[in-house]
């Protein structure tokens, strides 16, 4: 059953996407002649308002179908310039045309911004111990601990890192593993007294993380409940934490080029639609209030990803369609029809890398689990 809830999850973020193309298709006049909730053979369908609304076999997202589109694609595989109708999506003005472009993924943006939004007026309770250490190599003799060639011991309590406050392990955990091969400068107490050290830490290839060598004290374990916040400060908060998630996943791609080992550190659907069927199982199966966090938190994080993949400037994705939009603006010309044409090739094969990649990652994770049952 966790499959169904995780394809649900997915389903609904690209039906969000699509919709978002949908609302700035018509907003600046261009025909949307078809928009299907779900892929394949149509199951139902109805035209209202000029538009041809679809439900489709496969509840894999859908498609947002606009005037023009079918037009330009014979045109690029025959050579042959477009003439393009007014209401058309290569009849407008480019940058209307890179608006419309960048809605859906900006739609992806908007839902983040939402579900955080509610998870800060919800609130949750989490576990965590006091920033209260125990040096790693201390409990794993084969583990090397960064924190000792640094000067911290055992019962140091972190306050702060980079400058950063720290409350509790979870924050340790949080600001150390964004921060790999990094010098870390941090402020511990220890017997009442400030202390300041520079511990420089390790890349953790295997999932693409940092680490100092650190372990919470296991005496110090504590329940805390997180801030809450009224409507507008909720959505203020949710707007931080949407474009925090934005840096963080930059941040994130670039330390693939560290040496990280890709197989664990990129994901493909059937490894994200298993980790949002679990998160709703076994969330839920906590409590309404823990299930409706754990859900929106991972849904934020997915769409965030969306938001971020779907620009990329390649032929194929939005990111193309804003890319040649904008150039067709400041040279005043469309892009010959066989320029578009040769490049979608390197869009198709970017995506099909990414397919592959994802795919033989999933098929490595779940065979290692097996094993490991």
């Amino acid at each position: 059953m966790k499959w169904v809830y995780g394809l649900l999850c997915l389903f609904f973020l690209v039906l969000f996407h699509e919709f978002g193309h949908f609302i700035a298709a018509k907003l600046f006049g261009v025909k949307v002649e078809s928009f299907s909730i779900g892929y394949g053979p149509i199951l139902l369908h109805k035209t209202f308002k000029g538009t041809d609304w679809r439900l489709s076999a496969f509840p894999l997202g859908g498609y947002c179908g606009m005037k023009g589109e079918k037009e330009m694609q014979t045109a690029l595989e025959n050579h042959t310039a477009i003439q393009a109708d007014s209401d058309s999506l290569f009849g407008v003005h480019p940058l209307k045309r890179a608006l419309i472009g960048f809605n859906g993924p900006f739609f992806n943006l908007i839902f983040a911004v939402i579900a955080y939004s509610i998870i800060s007026m919800v609130g949750y309770s989490y576990y965590t111990f006091s920033s209260k250490i125990t040096l790693a190599d201390e409990i794993y003799p084969e583990v090397h601990s960064s924190a000792r060639d640094g000067g911290l011991l055992t019962g140091d309590v972190i306050k702060s890192i980079n400058g950063k406050t720290v409350n509790d392990f979870s924050d340790i955990i949080s600001i150390v593993q964004v921060n790999p091969d990094k010098n870390l400068k941090i402020e511990v107490e220890r017997e009442g007294e400030p202390l300041f050290f520079t511990v420089h830490s390790e890349l953790d290839k295997e999932n693409g993380t940092g680490k100092i060598g650190v372990t919470a004290d296991k005496g110090s374990l504590l329940k805390k409940e997180a801030e809450t916040f009224s409507f507008f400060p909720a959505l203020i908060n949710g707007c931080k934490e949407a474009f925090g998630m934005i840096g963080l996943t930059f941040k994130s791609i670039g330390i693939l080029f560290k040496g990280v080992q890709v197989k664990n550190a990129v994901s493909g659907p059937a490894r994200i639609t298993d980790m949002l069927g679990t998160t709703i199982k076994e969330g839920f199966s906590a409590g309404f209030k823990t299930g409706l966090v754990s859900i929106l938190e991972l849904l934020a994080v997915i769409s965030v990803s969306l938001f971020i993949m779907n620009l990329l400037p390649v032929p194929v994705l939005d990111g193309g369609l804003i890319l040649f939009a904008l150039i067709e603006t400041v040279f005043r010309k469309r892009i010959p029809p066989k320029v578009q044409y040769y490049t979608q090739f390197v869009g198709l094969a970017f995506i099909a890398l990414l397919f592959i990649l994802g795919m033989s990652s999933d098929v490595i994770y779940f065979i290692g689990r097996i094993k490991g049952n």
